[in-house]
């Protein structure tokens, strides 16, 4: 019953922020929730939180982990009681390059897919 959910960060967060949008809830409501709900048992869920590259790598580190904490706040919150380890990874693996010169606004949406929360589970299934 292993499974792993990306959300992407048109659906997770604000540029430079931690905190869930509602689509991000819809996300983890119908995707997360319904893999857990289909395990027999959870024996540990990863949240990772990642970063684009902008910034400093201290700024985007605590950033990341700030992404990865507020996830695993809204999983517990909907009565997940399973061992839950978080970790930011800054902006340590990016999956995508953008040019620098590109103006803010553009560079800030091309990096966009590089902002990102992994939501991994492991488990046995029913």
């Amino acid at each position: 019953c292993d499974f792993a959910v990306t959300l992407k960060n048109a659906e997770t967060f604000e540029f430079n922020k931690a905190l869930l949008k509602d689509s991000a809830k819809q996300r983890i409501d119908s995707d997360v929730m319904q893999k857990i709900e289909a395990c027999a048992k959870i024996d540990l869920i990863i949240v990772t939180g990642h970063t684009d590259r902008l910034g400093t790598h201290p700024y985007n580190q605590k950033l990341s982990e700030k992404r990865a904490n507020t996830v695993a706040e809204y999983i517990k919150s909907k009565g997940v009681a399973a061992e839950m380890d978080t970790m930011g990874m800054g902006k340590t693996q990016q999956i995508i390059g953008c040019d620098d010169k590109m103006p803010k606004k553009e560079l800030e949406a091309c990096l966009a897919p590089n902002r990102r929360v992994v939501v991994e589970g492991r488990g046995m299934a029913k």
